[in-house]
Order: C-alpha cells, then structure tokens, then sequence
C-alpha cells in the first residue's frame, strides 16, 4: 500500500468512527404523539435530506427591514439523531448577514417549541454566518432526535437591511417577530405571519434506518399550489405517508417543485435543466429522481408548442440522473381542458410527450399522472373530484391520487 492510499484509507475508516458515535445516544421522544426516534447500533450514519425547498427570488420588501426574525415551520419526512441546516442567499445581490439560529420541535399548531429541545446552531463552531451572493452555507450538526413525519422550528435572525431568499407559495404558515427572538420558547412574539419559507432551503438528517430519499422536481403541480394550507396535502407528502405506511420507513421524500417553474427556460427560478444539479443531484441521500414538468414550456411559450424540445428536455435530465446511478422515473403531463391557455395546439403537444414518456425510451419507469387523474368521459380534462377549480391543479384528492399512482416496486 503506498502513502497516499494508506492515508485515504485511514481518513474513510476514521469517517465512518465519527458517523457511527454521534449517533450512538438516547434520541428524545417527540411530543404530541409523534413517532419516537429509532437507535439502533450497528450501520454507520449517512446523512439523508428529510426536507427542502428550491430557492427561487429575493424579496425586495423585507431588503429594508434588518433587526428581524422568521421562525420557519418545515414538515419532516424522515426522522434522525441529528439534523443540520442549508441557508441561502442564492437569490441575493448583497452579503447576508445572519447573527443567529435555533432549531427546536414545533409544539402543537403554533409558533412555540416543545420545552427542552430547542438547539443553538452553529456554522464552523460560530453562531454567526455571513453568506456571499449567489452562496448557500451548511450548518454544523445539532444533536436533537428528529421526528418522522413531524414539525421542525428553525429560527433565523438576521440584524440588519439584506436580501431574503425565498420559496413562496409554501402552502405553510411560518411567524416573524421583531428583534432576536431565537431563542423564545413559548413563540408568543412571533406575532406576524408569513406564508414563504426564507432563508432555510434544505434539511438533512443523520440516519441508520432508511435505504435513501426520493426527490421530485416539477412544479406548481409538484409544490402543491392548491393543497390545503397547513395540512401537508402535496402529493410528495402524500408519497411518504404512502411508502411508509406500516411504520417500515424506508424512504425520504423530498419536494422540489417551484410554482411557475419551466422545464427549458427560466421563468419562476431557474429552469429545471438549470437547477437540477443543486437541487436533485446534490440532494444528500438521493436513491430514485421523479420528474414531473413540462406544461408550464406549453401553456407559457411565446411560441407554438414544441413537444420535441420538452422531450429532449426531459431526456438530458433522465441521463444526467442516470449517470449518477440515480433511478429517474418520468411523470405524464395532466390533462387542462377549461384553463384559459390550453389550447389544441398545447393539448396536442402534452398528448406527443406523454406518447414519449410511455415509450419507455426515455425514463427508468414511468407514473402515468394523465390517466390517473383524467375524466375517462372527456381524456382532455381532469376528474371534476380531481379539480381544485382551474382546471390545471389538483385538489387534495387529486393530490392523493397521484400519490397512488406512483408504484412503491418501481422507486
């Protein structure tokens, strides 16, 4: 053995050392009934991302209003015995400063945590960060037992005037408050609420239970635009209750949809081609990518719909994916009949690339959304129960649906 495999050998022997002792503690029950955190001894640690959200603008209404904290309520997929925290300033043209963050269980509905969990975090052993336009920073681990299927706090105070990137439309109600209020327990003076998620872009999880994470990217559809706000309604939510059903979680589910969001162009946020590195490839934990986009490049184009430059789309993702040894499954584009910009020529284009999606040519495996949720008396449209309203997005038994139509033996 020469040097430099001897040394490479020791740092992966030593990785594994501190992976499996900082998982080996009691983990904390989590309160109001919540699934209790696994132990288990033997299997080395990996991080696996539980949650996420893509960053998509800056919002130039809160630029002016330093001195401020948000209390960001993210829901959990998978649970761990620690946790560790991406902000972002991805969207932002000046430096970010942030003095100050905390993580803590969420107690019931509100904005208070459960009484003895809430965790200083730290970034290189400091509490303040300061992140470079453009640049994400992640946190060091916090020791803290995660939930399945639970309610985080993380409380970001940012001191003063700088840019917020967000992910609006969160279907999620988070708090701010005045001042640093990281550390307040009760939640009383987040007195403001806010329906975007700031700051915070992913959560990870230290884990010796589950196989990996699924992540989707699409988008209105895939973020849930119109799914009950607070509820967790989203058809990856509802994937992971699906997948993980008899208490075998196995399987992380990881949203990535942005509302608005293109396949080819950029419109809300980067396009998918454009972000699919940071925000599936990069994903820590990734087993299994479902691609549901496509009808946004139709329904928004300038132009007459092009079913071949979506296709061709949709293939560069499926083979960068692939070579990462990652399982793609592709998604069908829904049927939207009675939305004011479905036309024929977009009705004919959606039929061509759902064509190419059930070839087999392009994906791993197929979830055929189109025939799930589509009216069998009239193909073009949605199921009225199926209809949030718009002839475009599900509602929550849409949602559901789509959930199951994803087959378990195919992830």
């Amino acid at each position: 053995m020469n040097m430099r495999r001897g040394y490479a050998t020791l740092a992966g022997v030593t990785a594994v050392i501190v992976l499996i002792c900082s998982a080996i503690y009691l983990g904390v029950e989590a309160a109001q009934g919540r699934t209790a955190v696994r132990t288990a001894v033997g299997s080395p640690a990996v991080w696996v991302g539980t949650w996420a959200a893509a960053p998509v603008q800056a919002d130039l209404q809160d630029t002016a209003r330093g001195d401020r904290s948000v209390r960001n309520v993210v829901h959990t997929s998978i649970g761990g015995s620690a946790a560790r925290l991406t902000l972002s300033n991805l969207a932002g043209r000046e430096p970010l400063h942030i003095a100050r963050v905390s993580l803590a269980l969420r107690a019931g509905t509100t904005a208070a945590a459960v009484p003895g969990t809430l965790r200083r975090v730290t970034f290189r052993k400091a509490e303040a960060v300061t992140i470079a336009p453009g640049g994400q920073f992640v946190s060091d681990p916090v020791t803290l037992g995660i939930p399945y299927n639970g309610d985080l706090l993380v409380s970001i105070h940012t001191p003063a005037d700088g840019p917020v990137t967000l992910h609006p439309r969160a279907r999620q109600t988070s708090y701010l408050a005045d001042g640093d209020r990281t550390d307040d327990v009760s939640g009383d003076t987040y007195t403001e609420q806010t329906f975007a998620w700031r700051h915070l872009t992913a959560v990870d999880v230290l884990t010796q239970d589950v196989r990996g994470a699924v992540v989707t990217i699409g988008d209105s559809i895939t973020d849930g635009v119109t799914s009950t706000i607070d509820t967790n309604r989203r058809w990856p939510d509802r994937l992971f209750e699906r997948l993980n059903a008899h208490g075998t979680e196995q399987f992380a589910v990881v949203n990535q949809g942005i509302s608005g969001n293109r396949l080819l162009l950029e419109g809300r946020g980067p396009s998918a081609l454009a972000r699919f590195d940071r925000d599936v490839l990069a994903r820590p934990g990734v087993r299994t990518v479902i691609v549901a986009i496509g009808i946004n490049d139709l329904l928004r184009a300038s132009y007459e719909p092009d079913a071949a430059s979506v296709t061709a789309g949709l293939t560069q993702l499926a083979r960068r994916a692939q070579a990462r040894d990652l399982r793609v499954l592709g998604a069908t584009l829904l049927p939207c009949a009675g939305h004011h910009r479905c036309t024929r020529a977009v009705q004919e284009a959606r039929q061509d690339i759902n064509a190419a999606v059930r070839s087999g040519r392009i994906f791993d495996a197929v979830v055929d959304f189109d025939r799930a949720l589509r009216d069998p008396y009239a193909p073009g449209r949605l199921l009225p129960r199926y209809d949030s309203g718009d002839h475009l997005h599900p509602s929550d038994a849409g949602f559901a649906r789509m959930a199951r139509a994803v087959d378990p033996a195919r992830l």
